[in-house]
């Protein structure tokens, strides 16, 4: 009965979540107020009266494209999109007409990941309250699906595309929203941001569950992960409700802060990661970019492998067209996993985006990474990726640095920059041959590039 129950309401939902104009019926994500991705093909699509004709123009442009209702009720059809501007309207005509308003062109992006990613201005994040007074931008639109699970795909989201105002900005993605107004001011064009987050969903629910199931080690970590009442955990419920719906709206990129949730169980989630990034950029049908959050330094219980979940996460950048943040700074409390300092978050995530994807030049955006070392009798020199301006520690001494020998004792070890490297020693090591920083699921270091970002945490052996 409680099942019968739960079909009841998601039909409910979704009938209601689909704008009815007669004969023709759209899916949520195309409607008033919607952003279009700019210079492409976009996809437009519903539903109608099978074997009726649908003929789509936007005012942007006198061509007509044309589609056939098929017997299953479904169309589908692309358009072109000019450079980015507006308002616009969209004509969608079978045995109607239904126009849709305050159309914008420009660029769209995808938020999605757990509590972090979900947290909004009422979430008491930094100065919230004055983020959102101030938050009337006519040229970023927002699209909040709300949480959902199913065990098949859907076809349809209960959302609706909303101007940005203090109003709809104040429970929205505080990260998403950032990130979006930082593009918007940079390129001044319009700037659509979709929010897909849950807080507390391991990867596994993003993912297309056969994907899940049909990898043995993928599978056999999905079967360990813990059942709340609060959050769903079987593989692709979440991407059924949440993600398939979307498909196939076009989008610039998407914007990913997730992994507390895989810290006990973490042993797959490298290859679980990638496997999301595929499957999204594979359903959407675009090899778009992928920038993500290394989760922040919090006091995990003993057992935890959120250092394994940072490390496999800034692996994952030698996937193409990824970029990874560090946010360890922006942390003032290791007892909350909630850091609420989000502003600067979106602000790397932009700053990402602006550079990567858009070519805007003379941002500082990467953080330093570990590149090598080299043992220099007692002591190891440690070079990185991204400092050539040099290294700043802030404090009198560098901290959250190990170093051991063969025997695989760490100890803590004495730090000093030399120009773009370091060097690190201990009095108690010898030979040393391994250096570790931040090793652990709460540290947070005090090394930087110059320019003010973080060093992220590493380690140079691979030791278990």
């Amino acid at each position: 009965m409680k099942s019968f129950f739960s079909i009841l309401v998601l039909i409910s939902v979704l009938i209601l979540s689909v704008p009815s104009f007669g004969q023709i019926k759209l899916p949520a994500v195309i409607g008033d107020n919607m952003v279009l991705q700019q210079n492409s093909e976009v996809a437009i699509w519903g539903w109608g009266d099978p074997g009726s004709e649908i003929k789509v123009t936007g005012s942007w442009s006198k061509d007509t494209v044309k589609s056939k209702v098929s017997n299953l009720a479904e169309w589908k059809l692309k358009i072109k999109t000019p450079a980015a501007g507006g308002p616009f309207t969209l004509s969608i005509k079978g045995n109607e007409e239904v126009v849709l308003k305050n159309v914008m062109i420009g660029e769209v992006w995808i938020c999605s990941g757990q509590s972090n990613m979900e947290w909004s201005a009422d979430s008491k994040i930094v100065n919230g309250e004055e983020e959102v007074k101030n938050a009337n931008h006519p040229n970023i639109r927002l699209f909040h699906v709300r949480k959902m699970g199913s065990e098949t795909p859907q076809n349809n989201v209960f959302a609706k595309w909303e101007t940005c105002t203090p109003e709809t900005m104040r429970s929205f993605s505080a990260v998403g929203y950032f990130f979006g107004r930082n593009l918007q001011q940079t390129l001044n064009i319009p700037v659509g941001i979709i929010e897909v987050a849950w807080g507390g969903t391991p990867a596994e629910v993003w993912v297309r569950p056969d994907l899940v199931d049909s990898d043995p080690l993928l599978k056999a970590c999905a079967g360990k992960l813990n059942t709340y009442d609060w959050w769903p955990s079987k593989p692709g419920v979440v991407y059924n409700a949440m993600i398939a719906p979307l498909l196939p709206y076009r989008i610039a990129g998407a914007i990913w802060y997730q992994g507390e949730s895989n810290a006990d169980n973490y042993e797959s989630y490298r290859k679980l990661f990638r496997t999301l990034i595929e499957n999204w950029r594979t359903d959407f049908g675009n090899e778009f970019p992928f920038y993500y959050v290394q989760i922040a330094p919090f006091t995990y219980g003993k057992d935890s492998g959120a250092k394994m979940i940072r490390e496999m996460q800034m692996q994952t950048m030698d996937v193409p067209k990824t970029g990874m943040v560090v946010v360890s700074d922006l942390v003032d409390n290791v007892q909350d996993i909630h850091p609420r300092n989000k502003q600067d978050v979106g602000k790397r995530l932009a700053n990402w985006a602006l550079s990567e994807t858009y070519g805007v030049k003379n941002l500082i955006y990467k953080n330093p990474l570990y590149k090598s070392m080299n043992p220099e009798k007692s002591k190891v020199r440690i070079s990185f990726d991204n400092v050539s301006s040099g290294l700043k520690a802030t404090g009198e001494e560098i901290t959250c640095f190990e170093i051991a020998g063969a025997d695989q004792v760490f100890k803590p070890a004495k730090v000093k920059i030399d120009g773009n490297t370091i060097l690190v020693w201990s009095k108690e090591i010898k030979t040393p041959v391994a250096v570790r920083f931040s090793w652990s699921n709460d540290g947070i270091g005090n090394l930087f590039s110059n320019e003010g970002l973080p060093v992220a945490p590493f380690r140079t052996d691979d030791w278990k």
